[in-house]
């Protein structure tokens, strides 16, 4: 499996099934969970976001004790106070006002599709993953800066299973710019986001086309309860890492030699919660 350079093009890439890459992931599996306090510094976007994720839970917690029957009963008063349903109705309201104002969407921007203007009157479409006919366009623009293509089962695993978390940036019928991503458990105390791939057509880059990508995976993330979100880039690749730490991630860790051409690997990671 093959290793992306430290050009700007491919931004993040999932590692190869080389020595260096497997051994590092057992160390990970051997090793404890380790609590870390959120000391990266936040965009104002993201900032956002964590305040709609954390209201989310906030109303779940609540159904889940209203469902289960431990909010108490209020007492009569001359002045009625609102019942459960009344406050998760309100709560409810607010977290519908909050999503809507959310700077990520953008105005009148959807969660899946919308569009926006690059330099040179491009028109830039995001939309989001929507069959295998668009498979090859997403091949073709992260293999064009590896040394060596990935299995098309690689693909898959993430794309198929994750289809919600893979977008695309189009200009015209041409893909410029695609995510790649998945969204499961970790050590079953937590669900983990995990940035697999990040490709910018070299022509189009410093249009923000990389941001826009891993903000709207980032969306999708919390829409299913994502609790933190990581990724592994080279540490040479200086762009990615001014991306990425632009969005609010942090340096979590440096794993040696992790990609098959020997370089070093920085873990960067961004919490939810």
């Amino acid at each position: 499996m093959a290793d992306a350079p430290s050009g700007p093009s491919v931004l993040s890439h999932y590692p190869g099934a080389g020595l260096a890459g497997e051994q590092q992931r057992e160390e990970e599996r051997h090793k404890g969970c380790h609590h870390h306090q959120l000391n990266g510094l936040i965009s104002p976007d993201l900032r956002h976001l964590k305040a709609v994720s954390s209201l989310k839970n906030k109303l779940l917690e609540q159904k889940t004790r209203k469902d289960s029957g431990l909010v108490q009963p209020q007492g009569r008063t001359d002045t009625r106070a609102p019942n459960g349903l009344e406050r998760l109705q309100g709560e409810e309201e607010k977290l519908s006002a909050c999503l809507a104002s959310c700077s990520l969407r953008g105005d009148g921007e959807a969660l899946g599709n919308h569009v926006s203007q690059g330099e040179n009157d491009d028109t830039i479409r995001y939309v989001r993953y929507e069959s295998e006919l668009q498979m090859a366009d997403i091949m073709r623009l992260i293999t064009r800066d590896l040394s060596e293509p990935y299995s098309i089962y690689t693909y898959r695993y993430f794309i198929h299973n994750w289809p919600q978390l893979c977008f695309l940036a189009m200009v015209g019928e041409e893909c410029v710019g695609a995510i790649v991503c998945k969204l499961d458990m970790h050590k079953k105390m937590f669900r983990r986001g995990y940035i697999a791939m990040l490709a910018v057509d070299s022509k189009y880059r410093r249009k923000g086309i990389g941001t826009h990508l891993v903000k709207k995976a980032i969306y999708a993330m919390v829409e299913g309860d994502c609790d933190e979100v990581v990724l592994e880039t080279e540490i040479t690749n200086k762009s990615a890492l001014k991306l990425y730490e632009n969005l609010g991630f942090v340096r979590d860790k440096r794993l040696f030699r992790y990609y098959l051409n020997g370089v070093d690997a920085l873990r960067l990671k961004l919490w939810l919660r």
